[in-house]
C-alpha cells in the first residue's frame, strides 16, 4: 500500500499543473458598430484558446442615471476588452478604470473603441491614437511608419477617417514583440475599414503592424499603424484597429492577433503558436 501511495504521489508531482483561465471582461453596450454581433464572436474566439474565461458587461444606452451607475469591478479581471464607443462614464468609473490599467491590468482596444472618450486624457494615453468624436489637431500627432521607422507626424488635418472597405496587406513592423513573433512579414486581410489620420499622444507606443492606406480607395497614402502595443503605468494595452464587423473578424489574422494580444495584455507573454491556417501575403484565410 505504501508503495502504491508513493508511486501515486510521484506521478502527481510530475503532472503538468493546468493554469486557471484568465478572467476577462468585454465591455459593450454603446457603439456605432454592431456590438451585439461582434461581442459574441470575440468571446467565442478568446474562450476557444482555453486561456480565457470571458464575462460581458453591457453598459446601458444613453447618458442618464443608469449609465452613471455603471461601474464594473475591474479588479476581478486580468484583462478588459473594449468594444465600447459611446457616452462618457461616471467620474468614479473612469478613476477606477485608470487605476486598474495603471496598476497592471491589461486592456485590449478593438476597432471603434478608439473613437471613445476624446476628452479623457488617460484613455487617450492608453490607446495612443484615436479618431472622430470631436478630436482635432490638439489631440496629438499621427502615428505612422516612414523610412523604416515609426514617426509622429504633426501636420494639421483630419482626425479619424477611412476609405472604402477593401482587402489590404498588413506588414509586421515589430517581429520580435511577443504578439508578432512567428507571424509572417506580410499577410492579407479581407475587406475591412482601414483607419487612417488617427491622432493622439502616442507615448510609450510600439507599432506592431501597419497597412498602406491607398489613395485609390480614398486613403491617406500613408503606412498607417493598425496594431499597436502601449505601456500605461504598469499596464499593457493592445490596440487593434481592424475588425469592423463579423465578416472581417472571420480573418484568421484578426482572430490570432486578438488571442495573442489579449494574452500579452494580461500576462506580458504569449504562449500560443501561430496557427497553420494563418493568412499568406496573397491569400486571405477565414474561419
Amino acid at each position: 500500500m505504501k508503495t502504491l501511495c508513493a508511486a501515486w504521489l510521484l506521478a502527481a508531482s510530475v503532472l503538468p499543473v493546468l493554469a486557471a483561465p484568465l478572467p476577462t471582461l468585454i465591455i459593450d453596450g454603446q457603439n456605432n458598430h454592431d456590438w451585439k454581433a461582434t461581442t459574441p464572436v470575440m468571446k467565442k474566439d478568446l474562450e476557444a484558446t482555453g486561456l480565457f474565461s470571458v464575462e460581458v458587461a453591457t453598459a446601458p444606452g444613453g447618458n442618464g442615471p443608469e449609465l452613471a451607475a455603471f461601474q464594473p469591478d475591474f479588479a476581478k479581471y486580468k484583462v478588459v476588452v473594449m468594444n465600447y464607443n459611446g457616452a462618457m462614464w461616471s467620474d468614479a468609473t473612469c478613476q477606477a478604470f485608470e487605476a486598474y490599467v495603471a496598476g497592471g491590468g491589461g486592456l485590449v482596444v478593438v476597432h471603434a473603441a478608439d473613437n471613445s472618450f476624446p476628452k479623457w486624457p488617460a484613455y487617450n494615453a492608453m490607446i495612443a491614437v484615436g479618431g472622430w468624436s470631436g478630436r482635432d489637431d490638439t489631440s496629438g500627432a499621427y502615428l505612422r511608419w516612414k523610412d523604416g521607422k515609426q514617426v509622429l507626424d504633426t501636420q494639421p488635418g483630419t482626425v479619424g477617417h477611412h476609405g472604402a472597405q477593401h482587402p489590404f496587406v498588413l506588414e509586421t513592423r515589430s517581429p520580435k514583440h511577443p504578439i508578432m513573433a512567428g507571424l509572417p512579414e506580410n499577410w492579407l486581410h479581407p475587406a475591412d475599414e482601414l483607419y487612417d489620420f488617427m491622432r493622439g499622444p502616442a507615448k510609450n507606443a510600439t507599432i506592431l503592424a501597419t497597412a498602406f492606406a491607398d489613395t485609390k480607395f480614398g486613403g491617406s497614402g500613408e503606412h498607417e499603424a493598425l496594431l499597436i502595443a502601449i505601456d500605461f503605468g504598469k499596464g499593457r494595452v493592445f490596440h487593434t484597429m481592424i475588425g469592423h464587423g463579423t465578416e472581417a473578424m472571420q480573418c484568421v489574422g484578426f482572430i490570432t492577433t486578438l488571442q495573442r494580444g489579449t494574452e500579452w495584455a494580461a500576462t506580458g507573454k504569449v504562449t500560443q503558436p501561430v496557427p497553420a491556417d494563418f493568412p499568406k501575403p496573397d491569400a486571405v484565410s477565414l474561419r
